[in-house]
């Protein structure tokens, strides 16, 4: 009777949606690799690395077609001009640069997403649109403020890690190849007129944010796998075959010919699993013993509660039996769905809130161990605010029900199905 909620078997799935969109933008060092005019560089040859300038900015959209492939648009900006510690002639170019660009998450084309956890890699190549435009005159030659316009193409890495749900961290090196630039990266017009190209490299750093209504970041998200949907039918019969012979609540009767599978474990049962109640008051006998030797009576008078024709209990019985871990509310996995066979452990709160007026609860929310953690504490806080909230609409007051979020119950095997089924709850506790 106890054992509130019907904890009914389900083929487990994964989420298949995902937020699509995604927002970028970074800020770093671009260096022009060439052409350069003679006596015109950006590097300090004293130093290995060069000198950090922060100098290139670029900020984009993303949508992804699928998990895998996708495309972004960006618009990014570059100045380059002369190392003042170094004997570089003076020079100051800007460009701008608008691409159109592929992605591919390489950590889900390859499979590593479980292995890599939170960290992830793009690989992005595509076209560009540049105008180039040198800032100063030179002594080579004045072409200051003509624009040149340049075509080319670009090819990039980014390795990620996500912080938040929807927010991660981006590290970008990035190779523009021009292939029509007749400008040098000091201001110049080349001397060989026949050399229609010129690179660029960035390196930055960078945040994304995914949104869409889904919680988790879209690099991130749990996907079907294509193979397990072509298997599940099969598995489902499987499943069903195995189900039959199940003993959700352990008391030795299978499920298939089990009528009342959610009892109490350890409670005597019949050959159809019902809880032995030979004095028809609605508690197992054997239940009734322990709260009879423990409590003395179940109708010893006074400060009782009447729950049914038949059934009286102490308001010590009851918060016992709430705080206890006897009254629980059950949800399939990876639902936050309130169904019929949960209400009774509900109403058994209800009632006792009802008669302590001056009582308040916790309502604790769980979840199984399968999947991300920040998602399991999402699962587990809109199962225990959905509950609350069944409960406010009966008229106990909102301030007399506080919200606790526990997220995963490891306290179980994680590879046991049966196991994690009674994890996935909502408890109480009653003060």
């Amino acid at each position: 009777m106890f054992s509130f909620g019907q904890i009914n078997p389900s083929t487990e799935h994964f989420r298949d949606s995902i937020n699509k969109w995604t927002i970028e933008a970074y800020v770093g060092q671009s260096k022009g690799i060439r052409p350069y005019s003679p006596g015109y560089f950006t590097s300090n040859p004293d130093k290995y690395a060069g000198d950090l300038r922060i100098n290139h900015f670029n900020a984009g959209v993303r949508y992804m077609i699928s998990p895998k492939f996708g495309f972004k648009l960006d618009l990014g900006f570059d100045k380059m001009s002369n190392n003042k510690k170094t004997l570089s002639l003076p020079f100051e170019v800007q460009t701008y640069t608008v691409g159109i660009q592929g992605v591919i998450n390489v950590a889900r084309l390859l499979n590593l997403e479980d292995y890599l956890g939170r960290f992830g890699i793009l690989v992005h190549a595509g076209g560009t649109f540049s105008m180039t435009t040198p800032k100063m005159n030179t002594p080579i030659a004045s072409y200051k403020g003509q624009t040149e316009d340049n075509g080319g193409i670009i090819f990039g890495v980014s390795p990620q890690y996500r912080i938040t749900p929807k927010f991660s961290i981006l590290a970008d090196l990035t190779l523009q190849n021009n292939i029509r630039q007749h400008y040098t990266w000091d201001g110049a017009l080349s001397a060989d007129l026949s050399n229609l190209s010129g690179q660029l490299v960035s390196m930055s750093l960078g945040l994304s944010y995914s949104f869409g209504r889904e919680k988790i970041h879209g690099d991130w998200a749990i996907i079907p796998d294509e193979s397990m949907k072509r298997i599940e039918p099969l598995e489902k019969r499987i499943g069903e075959m195995e189900t039959l012979m199940n003993d959700t609540d352990k008391d030795g009767v299978p499920d298939y010919l089990d009528t009342e599978n959610n009892t109490t474990a350890g409670v005597a049962v019949d050959t159809k699993g019902r809880a032995i109640d030979l004095n028809g008051n609605g508690v197992p006998d054997e239940l009734e013993s322990y709260i009879e030797n423990k409590y003395s009576t179940l109708n010893n008078g006074g400060n009782s509660l009447v729950l049914g024709d038949n059934n009286v209990y102490t308001n010590a019985q009851m918060k016992s039996m709430i705080n206890g871990g006897y009254v629980n509310v059950f949800f399939d996995f990876d639902k936050s769905t309130i169904t019929p066979g949960t209400i009774s452990a509900i109403n058994f709160l209800i009632k006792y809130l009802n008669a302590n007026p001056t009582a308040k609860s916790d309502i604790i929310g769980y979840a199984d161990a399968m999947g991300d953690k920040n998602y399991n504490m999402w699962l587990a806080e809109t199962r225990a605010t959905k509950v609350r909230e069944m409960i406010v609409r009966s008229g106990i007051a909102p301030e007399r029900l506080n919200l606790v979020v526990k997220g995963a119950d490891n306290s179980v095997p994680k590879e046991s199905k049966l196991a994690r089924q009674l994890v996935r709850r909502v408890a109480f506790e009653v003060k």
